[in-house]
């Protein structure tokens, strides 16, 4: 990669944050559909796998990419929000998009962003988002790569959602649960018919669990539009899971076979469920649901599954996770996974949460498992304030202490974790908080042990 690119792909980005923030959305997507329009449609050039859903998302994305790149395949994944720098939300064969070649991307769609930009000034309506162009730009990136399959996660919601452009081949929802209630709905059935949108006529839904008002939507969705639909545990399903080193061992009823003692280098029970997921999605994309994945491509498949900030190992003695949980739903499944898989007597918690997130709902969550709160700020704008966090854990009767940025309370937690074997440390509430965590421990070497 030369500085040039380097230079190039930053200004790209540069150019999208002058643009109203991925929080700022409306029910426009026709607006998103106008640019690609110009564009040829470039997002028709690939079969895709759409997935929406309240948690599990991008780790589920990621499993289905890692199944399909292994069948030989050329992928591209589009997942959201990033945790260093913007490139990891365009993936091309399991890599970040190369930085010349997001920057020849934008080269090719800035005309028509002004044009388009133009037309909505004239009609009143405010010009085109950071997420919608973010949108437009991977789209184009992946035609011309070329890939073959995309995999491609909703950025919120689903069917105003600008990656609704995309006509997915198959349709996954994850767990869907109450989130963003602002925008897409305050009852599970709401949230669940703004999801739905991502069905197509004659696709493939898979789905995992859901509440019986979500089921029954996804159902009726289905049926209007001559969709097939497989739910876990009625149509395919986790059918055991058992602790391994650096991960998980599983066996999985599929649509279309029964894959016995795979090995998922993952840790938490509900990354099988999300694998278990992953596996039918791609039973139901290549074969129609009909046809087993060979043994030796999901093998390979799960083995190269990543998911960077979900339960990361980031540093050793004291053992420092990441995760990037940031809902009350998605902590309840940090927490059991620390407690299913790893053995220790305390852990130190360094909390950072956005200002718009259930603090109160995470901090109940965290709270039955945290022995220290180490309480901080991510690095945004939309934080939200430490000793409002530090309110919380005492009302919890927890131990907290207070820091202006994660890199003292990243310090401090691992001095406290570094005086016994029996403690470790987590990092959690805020995807920008674990970018940062991942960050820090990696200029700082975490992995080389504490020392005072």
């Amino acid at each position: 990669m030369s500085d040039r690119d380097v230079s190039r792909a930053d200004a790209v980005y540069a150019a999208l944050l002058e643009r109203q923030g991925e929080r700022w959305v409306q029910p426009r997507v026709e607006r998103t559909r106008r640019v690609l329009e110009l564009l040829d449609d470039p997002q028709k050039t690939y079969r895709v796998v759409h997935v929406t859903g309240t948690n599990g998302k991008t780790s589920t994305s990621r499993i289905i990419e890692s199944l399909v790149r292994a069948h030989g395949l050329r992928t591209g994944l589009f997942t959201s929000p990033h945790l260093a720098r913007f490139t990891e939300r365009i993936m091309v064969d399991g890599e970040p998009i190369a930085d010349g070649g997001v920057a020849d991307a934008w080269d090719e769609i800035e005309p028509f962003v002004a044009l388009v930009d133009a037309e909505l000034e004239a009609a009143g309506d405010a010009p085109l988002t950071f997420f919608e162009l973010l949108t437009v730009l991977a789209f184009v990136a992946f035609a011309d790569a070329p890939i073959d399959v995309l995999v491609l996660e909703v950025g919120m919601g689903g069917s105003w959602d600008s990656t609704n452009t995309a006509d997915g081949d198959v349709a996954v929802f994850t767990p869907i649960d109450i989130d963003h209630a602002d925008r897409l709905g305050d009852t599970i059935a709401d949230i669940a018919a703004v999801k739905a949108g991502i069905i197509k006529d004659g696709a493939a839904v898979v789905s995992a669990r859901q509440d019986p008002a979500a089921e029954r939507v996804l159902r009726d969705a289905a049926a209007a539009h001559g969709a097939s639909i497989a739910f876990e545990g009625e149509d395919f399903g986790l059918a055991e899971q058992r602790l391994a080193v650096g991960g998980q061992q599983i066996t999985v009823r599929g649509l279309a076979g029964t894959y016995d003692e795979e090995y998922l280098p993952l840790y938490g029970g509900h990354q099988g469920f999300n694998a278990a997921l992953a596996i039918a999605a791609v039973e139901a994309l290549i074969g129609g649901a009909s046809q087993a994945i060979a043994a030796a491509v999901l093998t390979e498949g799960l083995a190269q599954a990543t998911a960077p900030g979900r339960l990361q190992l980031i540093g050793i003695a004291p053992t420092v996770l990441v995760d990037a949980a940031h809902n009350p739903h998605g902590v309840r499944a940090l927490v059991a996974a620390l407690r299913e898989s790893f053995d220790f007597d305390e852990w130190g918690v360094v909390l950072g949460v956005l200002g718009d997130k259930d603090a109160a709902g995470i901090m109940a969550e965290l709270a039955p498992v945290a022995t220290h709160v180490f309480a901080t700020a991510p690095a945004s704008e939309r934080a939200e304030h430490a000793d409002r966090l530090a309110d919380l854990a005492e009302s919890h009767e927890l131990p907290v202490t207070v820091y202006d940025d994660l890199a003292q309370a990243a310090e401090a937690a691992r001095a406290w974790g570094a005086d016994s074997e029996r403690r470790a440390v987590i990092i959690a509430g805020s995807v920008v908080l674990a970018g940062e965590a991942i960050t820090l421990a990696d200029a700082e070497d975490w992995k080389s042990g504490w020392e005072a």
